[in-house]
Parts: structure tokens; sequence; C-alpha cells
């Protein structure tokens, strides 16, 4: 036994008093064994307190206020990427999602390369940005409920659409007219949700494409003017002939087509490791 261990040594003399023949005892001052009790604030049963570990329920708990300290310094949670040749790649780990004290909504915040994205699960009473009739055979609201959007068959207008896997996705690279789509948000009451369940921001770098999983990464380059910049791809859209991708009003500022309407691009999806 060593000195420098109190709770082991607690544990030895409660261990040998049980037994009065051989208990340790100072050779001055002998005492009872039933005198011999730990130390205050030391559970009785020091052999379980010192070998089991803490309770799941006590584990969550403070997984719960460590949580919230994060959030009241900085609100969300960052996560940092670097961009290489179409893959990004972790360049440090964090928590990635936390719940927001105030609203009760779940936010994450994470970088790709120099691009920032914030993003905020909206209230489930606000309105689509698009009208989806049905997603995976149920309403838009109850599928985004449950989780089930990702790339389930959805149907707009009677028109059925059905995204590519997850793996195709990874491959995905095209070209086409681009639009852009959001501003319209602004003159309307309240928030408006994307189909994956998102708060959306008309100017946040986001887009909406009809067959690609979401969420999910793509650069978009401007083939006109060679700008070029990450989305995250969130939303279902555009249903107009013609067109690949709907980018956010933000987003095709940032590419310069946004006083034209349109501009010729290539998509392709970025990968993080």
């Amino acid at each position: 036994m060593t000195s420098c261990d109190p709770l082991r040594g607690r544990r030895f003399h409660r261990r040998r008093a049980r037994h009065p023949a051989t208990a340790l005892r100072p050779a001055t001052a002998p005492r009872p064994a039933t005198t011999l009790q730990p130390a205050a604030g030391v559970p009785t049963r020091v052999k379980k307190a010192v070998s089991m570990p803490p309770p799941a329920a006590a584990l969550r708990l403070a997984a719960v206020v460590l949580t919230l300290a994060g959030l009241a310094a900085c609100a969300v949670v960052d996560t940092a990427y670097m961009v290489t040749k179409g893959t990004a790649k972790t360049t440090c780990k964090a928590v990635g999602l936390a719940a927001d004290i105030t609203g009760g909504t779940i936010r994450t915040a994470y970088h790709i390369g120099c691009y920032t994205f914030k993003v905020v699960m909206a209230p489930a009473d606000w309105p689509l940005t698009h009208d989806l009739d049905t997603i995976d055979g149920l309403s838009p609201a109850e599928a985004i409920r449950r989780g089930r959007v990702k790339n389930s068959p959805y149907t707009v207008n009677g028109t059925h659409y059905r995204p590519m896997s997850v793996t195709d996705s990874l491959h995905y690279r095209e070209e086409g007219i681009a639009s852009w789509y959001g501003e319209e948000t602004r003159r309307k009451k309240g928030g408006h949700m994307t189909a994956n369940g998102e708060a959306f921001d008309p100017d946040k770098p986001t887009a909406a494409h009809r067959l690609l999983p979401l969420p999910v990464h793509v650069r978009v380059t401007n083939l006109e003017n060679g700008r070029s910049m990450i989305v995250r791809v969130n939303d279902r859209g555009p249903f107009v002939d013609g067109r690949i991708i709907d980018l956010s009003a933000g987003a095709s500022r940032q590419l310069g087509f946004h006083d034209r309407g349109t501009a010729r691009v290539r998509v392709e999806t970025v990968v993080l490791d």
C-alpha cells in the first residue's frame, strides 16, 4: 500500500477491520473495530466507488453541461475541412451538432476550405421553398421528421423523381445551365424550409438539385467567367426544363450571374473524407 493513495488506504483498513484479530491498530491507543469509519464525504463502499465508472446518466449530464457552456461562448461548434482536387480532408475534429440554447433547434457550423457553412434545422411548421407532393410516399413534413429524405423518391406536381444513390453521387459531374432562387422568400412572412428540413437563407452558399442526395457538397464553376465556389445542396429543384441546378441568391452573386439570372456552369461533387 502506498501512502500517496488515500482511497486505497481507506479501502485496505475497511477490509481488515472485519477481522478484529488481525486488524491494524495503532500501538499506543487501540480502538475498537467498530469505530473505524471512512472520512467524511467518502462512500461507505469505497471499493465500489473507486472501481465502478460514473453512471451513464452522469456522463450524459456532464456532456450537456459542457455543450451548453460551449454554446454560451460561441453559439455553434466548428469543424474545419480542407479541399484539394475535389476532395475535402478533415483538418480538425470537433463535435458537429449541438442544441441551440434559446430556440431548441439543432444547428452546426463547419468550414470547407475558405467556405463556412452554418446549418439550422427549421421549425416543423415552416413552408417548403418548393411545393413537394410526397417524399418516400409520405407527406414532406412526416418524411423530414422520420429522416427519410436523403435520396428517397419524391413527387412534384404529379411527376416522380428518383434521386441517385450516395455511391453514384460521388462521381457526379455535369455541365449545363444554372439559375438562382430565394429572393422571393424575403417578401413572404416567416421563414422557409428546404426539402431536408433546414432553414433556408437566400444569402447562404446553398443550392437545390433534383437528383443528388441531400445534403451533399458540390463545386460549381461558372464557365463564362471562371469563378468557382463550393455550395451545400440541401433542397430540391429546379423544376424547369434545361436547368441542372438552382443556386441561392447569395451564391449566384459570388459566381457573377445574379443580374443575368442564369449561367452555364460545371457541377461536380466534393467528397468529404
